[in-house]
């Protein structure tokens, strides 16, 4: 029994910005990333190798959160097309009529839904499997019960996959994204902090709590540790709160669900699933679901 928890915000983007041909509804809307990410979830629910028993997936709706409020350059809505805003309600609609657990966020993000996920069912499934390629899940990965699945390149990424591609283990994910900034959130980071010398002293200190604030005392050779070192004496605190941001959190409350059950995937709801499809024009969709619900 594994838990497949989706990262449906990222889901929907690529869809949008996918090659994929554009697709119209009856009533002229746009809904290419809707049909997208029904495209791609049927695609997991169908995938043997997979194996699909419970699952959720999670949306930023909006994309604010209460990071916002901490943070004024964290990331917002500013730039999102208006054809794929449009649609981040429908595509919720869409994902339950496949019969699948929809988790929409308000004041948190969709990261924490799945962060909360893993923290609170890994302990009853085989495997937690957080669908998404976003490097901050990895602070959520632990061993091989909760491991990362990026689909687009077929690779599942595991708490040695997360040393071995950020540098650092899990736990130490959110101080490395605090030193060298995540541009895909609005981190900005410590000037002069790049990957790996910010990867280099949390693989010596772990935390940056435990970074000395004198250089000469660094058991790690890493470039330019004398500015390093220096810069980050005068900015711990900024230092601090970009940790904060990087940090997901692992009591958010998820819609609908109380319990593993809630997550259970019985099948497409048929009656539901092709009015739905019908409703948007999606004539060749209606016949793709191998496993209808009782």
């Amino acid at each position: 029994m594994r838990l497949h928890l989706v990262d449906g915000t990222y889901e929907l983007y690529r869809a949008h910005f996918s090659p994929r041909p554009g697709t119209t509804a009856p009533d002229g809307r746009d809904v290419k990333a809707t049909a997208g990410v029904m495209d791609s979830l049927l695609a997991l629910l169908h995938d043997e190798q997979e194996a699909v028993t419970h699952v959720a997936v999670a949306f930023d709706n909006p994309i604010r959160s209460f990071r916002n409020a901490l943070f004024d350059g964290y990331k917002g809505d500013e730039g999102v097309p208006p054809e794929l805003r449009a649609q981040f309600d429908l595509v919720e609609e869409a994902v339950a009529a496949l019969g699948v657990r929809v988790w929409s966020m308000k004041d948190q993000e969709a990261d924490d839904a799945l962060a909360t996920g893993a923290a609170r069912w890994a302990g009853e499934v085989e495997q937690v499997r957080l669908l998404t390629p976003d490097k901050d899940l990895g602070q959520c990965v632990r061993g091989q019960r909760v491991v990362q699945v990026d689909r687009r390149q077929q690779k599942v990424v595991d708490a040695d996959g997360v040393k071995a591609k950020l540098g650092v283990a899990p736990e130490s994910v959110p101080d490395l994204l605090a030193l060298m900034g995540d541009d895909a959130d609005g981190i900005p980071g410590l000037a002069g902090f790049g990957a790996k010398g910010a990867a280099a002293v949390l693989q010596a200190y772990g935390h940056l709590e435990s970074i000395p604030d004198n250089a000469a005392e660094w058991t790690v050779k890493v470039r330019g540790a004398d500015k390093l070192a220096a810069t980050l004496k005068a900015h711990r605190e900024d230092a601090r709160l970009y940790r904060t941001l990087a940090t997901l959190v692992e009591d958010a409350p998820l819609p609908g669900t109380k319990s593993l059950a809630d997550m259970e995937w019985k099948g497409v709801p048929e009656a539901r699933f092709k009015a739905f499809c019908e409703g948007l024009g999606l004539k060749s969709l209606q016949r793709r679901p191998k496993r209808w619900a009782a």
